[in-house]
């Protein structure tokens, strides 16, 4: 694994209920330190603990990109040839934190960049699942369904996020991509469980655990 980037409001209505117009903004990235990542395998509930700092712990769902073929510059048209495989994940968000900062103006890296923000399910090729682009992301919290859309819903398709992350910096093998969640995300608490779907690959499920 080498850098984690994340797409910001890549879906219309998440966008909107962050307070964005979809039909005006140019995607946007920020990034997690690898070290987020919390591998929960298929098959099991990880236990994740609440955060220290926040009172407004949120869900992200995510379809993942893996990078296997490094490049800059890298065309559209040949994006998808340097995918080596996709999983689930979440972007997890300390909200409360992300938003004081936005006020002020301030980055708000410490809303998203830390320890075990990035949960993911392992990374499935390409050559076994092909090229995910339309089946359904959902999020659902001790059951009830939170999050529901369809991966053609993306604004910046994944072969566009690989086109434009590539005009900034230099992507290598292990790179892995968020390339955005839905509309309603939303808290989560001590006790409850996250299951995340994306359609083709194993649900990843966790326990929300009180904080250590």
């Amino acid at each position: 694994m080498h850098r984690i980037y994340c797409i910001g409001r890549n879906y219309a209505a998440h966008a909107r209920e962050m307070g964005s117009d979809p039909t005006r903004e140019p995607p946007f990235f920020f990034q997690k330190p690898a070290d987020a990542v919390q591998v929960v395998m298929p098959g099991t509930v990880a236990d994740h603990p609440y955060p220290t700092l926040t009172s407004n712990y949120h869900y992200e769902v995510e379809l993942v990109a893996a990078i296997g073929v490094g490049g800059r510059d890298i065309p559209v048209d040949q994006a998808l040839t340097h995918v080596f495989g996709y999983a689930v994940g979440l972007d997890m968000t300390r909200r409360d934190l992300q938003r004081a900062m936005g006020d002020i103006k301030k980055p708000w890296e410490i809303g998203k960049a830390f320890d075990r923000s990035a949960p993911i399910g392992p990374l499935h090729p390409v050559s076994r699942v092909g090229h995910l682009a339309a089946g359904a992301i959902t999020l659902a919290v001790d059951g009830e369904v939170k999050q529901s859309s369809t991966l053609d819903q993306m604004t910046w398709k994944v072969a566009e996020q690989i086109a434009n992350l590539s005009q900034a910096f230099a992507l290598l093998p292990g790179d892995l991509i968020f390339t955005g969640t839905p509309e309603n995300v939303g808290p989560v608490v001590p006790g409850d469980l996250i299951t995340a779907h994306v359609d083709g690959l194993p649900d990843l499920s966790l326990r929300i655990t009180d904080r250590v």
